[in-house]
């Protein structure tokens, strides 16, 4: 499903997308990862998860075909 929506931004000539994933989400990081996306910050307690207040990994793939 990444790959398709990869595609899918590159053939509208869209350069970045971005994503924002709990740090301790391995399994969620992992593909995302393969997939060229690179952690580009942290934003902190942005993210409400059974009541508590969580900080949230900000992580973007920029297009090598799109210029």
């Amino acid at each position: 499903m990444l790959h398709a929506l990869i595609a899918a931004t590159e053939a509208a000539g869209i350069w970045t997308v971005q994503s924002g994933v709990f740090p301790e989400n391995t399994a969620g990081l992992a593909p995302h990862a393969r997939a060229g996306f690179r952690v580009i910050g942290t934003r902190e307690r942005v993210g409400r998860h059974h009541g508590v207040w969580r900080d949230v990994l900000l992580i973007e793939r920029r297009s090598p075909i799109i210029t």
